[in-house]
């Protein structure tokens, strides 16, 4: 064994990089948007978020061209995405309507918010 003095480190001093976060998330909170998160992970329905977030709505008929899937895939994906909680979306007659649900998008900003670095600029 080595007899090597460790060094005495102050508590109080201050923390050699900025917190990763504002707060971390509580119990609660994780569970509320790890689902978001979990939906947001496949390239599809990040890229359907995206053609949703763009437009006040969205027709899922202007939605299904924009992809080589079948029809029923993309309404999977877009299920997929209702149940996370990221968009709403109303049928009228044949076809059905999606838009953004804005408090999930407030609550997955806070999250991607960080806090500024003394190194960085603001552009």
């Amino acid at each position: 064994m080595s007899k090597q003095a460790l060094p005495v480190v102050d508590l109080r001093a201050v923390a050699c990089c900025p917190p990763i976060a504002v707060r971390p998330l509580d119990a609660g909170e994780a569970e509320t948007v790890a689902p978001m998160f979990k939906a947001l992970g496949d390239p599809v329905r990040l890229r359907l978020m995206s053609m949703i977030a763009s437009a006040p709505e969205v027709c899922v008929c202007d939605l299904t061209p924009a992809f080589e899937l079948s029809g029923p895939t993309i309404s999977h994906h877009l299920k997929v995405l209702r149940e996370a909680g990221l968009v709403d979306a109303d049928r009228r007659g044949t076809w059905v309507w999606y838009r953004v649900k804005p408090e999930a998008f407030r609550q997955l900003g806070v999250l991607l918010q960080l806090p500024a670095r003394a190194d960085e600029t603001v552009a």
